[in-house]
Order: structure tokens, then sequence, then C-alpha cells
């Protein structure tokens, strides 16, 4: 099974995808993105790491994520064995499950959100990801979070899930790509590092590097036991 949600927060500004599969590496597979380009999610039986670039190439010159989607994925003759999920910077949406797809395949949508997937236990699973992300709380990284946590509980896959990750990326914030390339306990895992990220002296730290919208940041940043160790 591979999962992916990729969601747009009016309130904040930013851009978050989550994504978890039954196989290795599923960040370095299926999440990319950034602030002025968007997001998107390819996976698959065979997926492109092609199209996820592609994709975001469009949609940074101003072409919506539908449209996007629609023009990558005809032109390839493979398309049948892929699926693909894009969020443009207006937080629009558009998505392509070929038709060759391990069944469960399929998709959901909601305002600025989109999920897609496959090898799925059952349509329930798109449905739990959805809902579990639209009720949850807190910031979108964790909602994210919670939408996998909810597909997971719904059923998943025979095969278990072996990788998680979660990409967040905005015009204020600097990026936060979190990956767990192979674990028992991935969903798990990921929320451990996600907190470690987000907290503490890393956490303070990550307030003082570039962002989008302040790309010469360089107060120093010293942490209460002493200066940060350079990276």
């Amino acid at each position: 099974m591979t999962i992916s949600i990729l969601a747009f927060d009016e309130k904040t500004g930013a851009y978050g995808g989550a994504a978890m599969t039954g196989s290795l590496c599923v960040g370095g597979w299926v999440l990319r993105g950034d602030a002025e380009s968007g997001l998107s999610a390819s996976q698959g039986s065979l997926p492109s790491t092609m199209w996820g670039t592609d994709v975001l190439t469009l949609m940074r010159g101003g072409t919506s994520a539908a449209v996007a989607v629609a023009q990558i994925t005809s032109a390839d003759t493979g398309r049948a064995e892929r699926q693909l999920a894009a969020l443009d910077p207006k937080g629009q949406t558009g998505h392509f499950t070929g038709a060759n797809s391990i069944a469960v395949a399929d998709a959901r949508t909601a305002r600025h959100v989109v999920v897609t997937g496959n090898l799925l236990a059952s349509q329930t699973v798109l449905d739990a990801c959805l809902h579990g992300f639209l009720t949850a709380k807190g910031l979108l990284d964790s909602r994210l979070l919670a939408a996998l946590d909810a597909a997971n509980s719904a059923g998943g896959d025979s095969r278990g899930v072996l990788s998680s990750a979660l990409l967040m990326v905005s015009q204020t914030q600097p990026p936060m790509s979190l990956r767990i390339d192979y674990s028992e306990t991935p969903l798990a895992d990921l929320r451990a590092l996600h907190r470690r990220a987000t907290t503490g002296h890393y956490g303070d730290w990550v307030t003082h590097v570039p962002t989008p919208d302040d790309p010469h940041r360089s107060a120093p940043f010293i942490a209460a036991n002493g200066p940060v160790t350079p990276r």
C-alpha cells in the first residue's frame, strides 16, 4: 500500500504532504515540493520521479494543478502503471490514477487537500485518511500525521507499513523533510522524529535560519548551553 496526502493551510500559508507505504523509502520516491511550486505525490506500481518534478515545474509557471497533472500524465505511454497527485500554490488540487493501478486504487479530495492511494485494503482507507485530516486539531503537520494514523487504523495493507514521510514547505519557515525509510514502526518513529525536529534545541535553532521571505536571516543563535555547533 502507498497512501499520500497533500494539503494547504490558508491560515498559515503552509503546504504539507505525508505518505506511508509497505515498501522502502516512501519519502524519496513520492513527495516533492517547495513554497513557490506547490507539492506533488508520484506513486504507483512503477512510479515516475519525473512526474513529481515535472508537475512542479508547470505549477511554478502558473499552470493549475489539474491541468498540470493532465499534461504530465497524458504524455507518458506508461501512465497506466502510475498515480499522481498535485497541489498548486493556490491550494488547488489535481490527481490521476492509472488504469493498471493495483486495487484498491483511487483518490479523495476536499478544499485544499487531496488523498491518493493504491494497493489499499479498501476504499475506506482513503475515506479515513481524509476524515482524519479534516477532523484533526492543531497545526498542519500534526493534522497530516493524524491522517496517516487514521488511514492505517482503517485497514492499511496486509504487507504492513515499512516507511513513512512528512514534507512541510512555507514562505515563512524553512523546509522540513522527515523520512523513516525502513522500520517495523514507521508511523511511531515519524512522530518521534517530528517531535525532535519541532521542539527543544533543534526546534529553537530552526527559527534562525533563512526562509523564502527572509533569505538573508542571520541573527546568531546562542543556545542555553552555549553556541550551536555549525552544520
